[in-house]
């Protein structure tokens, strides 16, 4: 980035800000987990975003910035920070907005009502300091609005809603139907659980049916029922064995559906080379289920509740930046994007940057 000449001061104080920056780096980071859809709300109902869209706070700049604030506002004793997520068609109004817990890190509250005849909206995140400082507001990627999950036959003349290989998902069990019954594959102490207060990010590879658990080459292309698959957590990179993902219709996987898979359906996970095993839960723990072969229609396996998974793709927006040495109140926000860069005559894209508003911004 060009600094300023005609100001040696501010050249000065700007490269030994950077310098101090590259030996010491004091990040902040942002992160929003969300659902890349949302069922919309008809009448009174309020189907709540599931699962709920995320936020999580890292980086030593944190702190740092807390006791640079603490320090100047003497009198603030319980110092933390608060954050208050909407739908950006909510305005600025925090009374139309839900308050976030970072104890639990997620909005369980959120909905988009039939009245809003959007088809994609995105979330906005507005984080404060608890003296009323601003930080900055941060929005989501999009989200595609959609009234209840396809029950025809998916073609992939539309993918809006087939899930690709490579793509983050997030499983969910719900029995019954009911929302307080609401269970999400996590993983948590290194093995995986069955989890009511968070949820985690898993990437869904296709792989080569015939390969073994130690090879596991990865295809590309979108997932269909029938494919052998392999679900890999993206915060800790601890993976399932192979699996046979199946369709579930009243509560029977289907062996000889091909289909592919869409948004919010209703899914089953067969352990490959296995004797009708099934993952499954059984409270807060993961584990294998046989299901009950169908004398009388051997394209069909009978599961029970806690075989039974919601499949649904994932996003992830993460700003990362450095106000290290800034004393001014002004929030960080609006953040600015670099998409690609051109050099010469060739065109790279890159991951999405955010340009230095402080010292150091990139997304």
């Amino acid at each position: 980035f060009q600094l300023i000449e005609s100001n040696p001061y501010q050249t000065n104080l700007l490269r030994d800000g950077v310098r101090r920056y590259l030996q010491l780096p004091a990040d902040q980071t942002v992160l929003i987990l969300h659902a890349k859809v949302a069922q919309k709300s008809y009448g009174n109902e309020k189907r709540f975003f599931c699962p709920p869209p995320c936020v999580y706070l890292s980086g030593p700049g944190w702190k740092l910035k807390q006791e640079q604030i603490k320090a100047r506002d003497l009198g603030e004793a319980d110092f933390r920070v608060c954050g208050y997520m909407g739908l950006d068609s909510m305005g600025s109004s925090l009374m139309e907005t839900q308050k976030l817990s970072f104890e639990e890190h997620c909005a369980k509250a959120l909905y988009i009502s039939d009245a809003d005849k959007r088809k994609h909206f995105r979330l906005v995140l507005k984080l404060f300091f608890s003296n009323g400082q601003e930080i900055g507001t941060f929005h989501s990627k999009l989200i595609k609005v959609i009234s209840k999950p396809s029950q025809k036959k998916q073609s992939l003349k539309n993918t809006d809603l087939c899930i690709s290989s490579g793509s983050k998902v997030s499983l969910f069990n719900r029995l019954r139907s009911q929302t307080i019954s609401t269970r999400y594959l996590s993983v948590e102490g290194g093995a995986f659980i069955a989890s009511a207060r968070q949820w985690a990010a898993f990437t869904l590879h296709l792989a080569d049916e015939h390969c073994t658990r130690s090879e596991f080459p990865l295809r590309e292309g979108y997932i269909r029922y029938g494919s052998v698959v392999q679900l890999i957590c993206t915060a800790t990179g601890i993976t399932l064995p192979p699996l046979i993902i199946r369709k579930v219709t009243k509560q029977y996987a289907m062996l000889d559906v091909d289909e592919p898979i869409s948004q919010l359906h209703k899914c089953a996970f067969q352990f490959q080379g296995s004797d009708r095993m099934y993952l499954c839960l059984s409270t807060e723990k993961v584990i294998q289920f046989q299901a009950s072969p169908c004398p009388k229609e051997a394209n069909r396996e009978l599961l029970n509740d806690g075989s039974c998974w919601t499949i649904i793709g994932t996003e992830t927006v993460e700003y990362t930046f450095s106000e290290s040495l800034a004393c001014v109140r002004e929030p960080v926000s609006p953040v600015p994007l670099i998409t690609a860069l051109q050099v010469g005559t060739v065109l790279a894209t890159v991951p999405r940057v955010c340009c230095p508003r402080r010292l150091c911004l990139r997304q």
